[in-house]
């Protein structure tokens, strides 16, 4: 009888076993499933920066800034966007173009002093010594064409 109980007393404590294995299972697949949900719906597109390169030209294109709108684009555009990349042998990269850009646009505004333009220049010029002859080319190109 004695073993009879024993045969019995291990299968009863083998079936609660994979009865205990098979629920661990099963709330830990739960578990990671509803943080994959959770993490999907929880990270949504983060907002588009007011300093990506987009916004901040678009302030200098507005013909309505006022003055103050344009020292704040321009101290952002020299702050995350103040270095320009290096040249590509003896010519200046293609990215230098929206610097110029911006020059040109900065010196026709009808809202800019000179203030903005030599502070801005000096400060790329400062940021980007090998770019010094550019620079100074693409801002006598926009106070050439202020047409005072």
């Amino acid at each position: 009888m004695d073993i009879v109980l024993l045969v019995k007393s291990l299968a009863g404590l083998s079936a609660i076993l994979v009865i205990l294995v098979v629920f661990f299972i099963y709330t830990s697949q739960n578990r990671r499933e509803k943080q994959k949900k959770k993490e999907r719906y929880t990270s949504p597109i983060p907002p588009k920066p007011k300093y990506d390169w987009d916004t901040l030209i678009k302030v200098v294109r507005n013909r309505q800034s006022t003055t103050q709108e344009l020292q704040d684009a321009l101290t952002l555009i020299l702050k995350y966007h103040g270095i320009i990349s290096h040249k590509l042998g003896i010519r200046a990269n293609p990215e230098f173009n929206k610097y110029e850009e911006v020059l040109l646009r900065l010196c026709r505004h009808p809202n800019t002093n000179k203030d903005l333009i030599i502070n801005f220049d000096k400060e790329l010029e400062k940021r980007n010594p090998e770019y010094i002859k550019e620079i100074n080319d693409a801002l006598t190109k926009g106070l050439n064409s202020r047409g005072f």
